[in-house]
């Protein structure tokens, strides 16, 4: 049997179609054949990218695009706020932009909740 046959989650071999995208019944994971190989060329290239897939660099403006509650505050990052002079971060816990935010201070975002401004 091929891997295109297997859940990418479990590797379960019940998978169906549903629509446009698969499904697993035993993890209830759900993926589009078309988006894995979208990701594996976006890992290979080693880019940081945005919520959009725009390449993000050191220095650039992004804007958050959903409300962000911080950890242990009761502060939120809001939607819409817009960060200047980001800096890109090799973090393994996938928050890989490092920035200054008004109000708020240094803090760390993940790259799927921004998109370049």
């Amino acid at each position: 049997m091929s891997d295109e046959s297997l859940c990418p989650k479990c590797q379960s071999p019940h998978i169906y179609q549903d629509g446009n995208l698969w499904v697993c019944p035993e993890c209830g994971h759900e993926w589009s054949p078309y988006a894995s190989a979208e990701n594996a060329e976006s890992q290979e290239d080693n880019q940081i990218r945005d919520a959009n897939g725009n390449v993000l660099q050191d220095g650039d403006s992004v804007t958050v695009i959903k409300d962000l509650k911080i950890k242990g505050s009761s502060s939120v990052v809001k939607s819409g706020t817009k960060v200047k002079n980001i800096r890109l971060v090799d973090a393994g816990d996938g928050h890989d932009i490092s920035c200054k935010i008004d109000g708020i201070g240094s803090i760390n975002l993940k790259s799927e909740f921004v998109r370049k401004a």
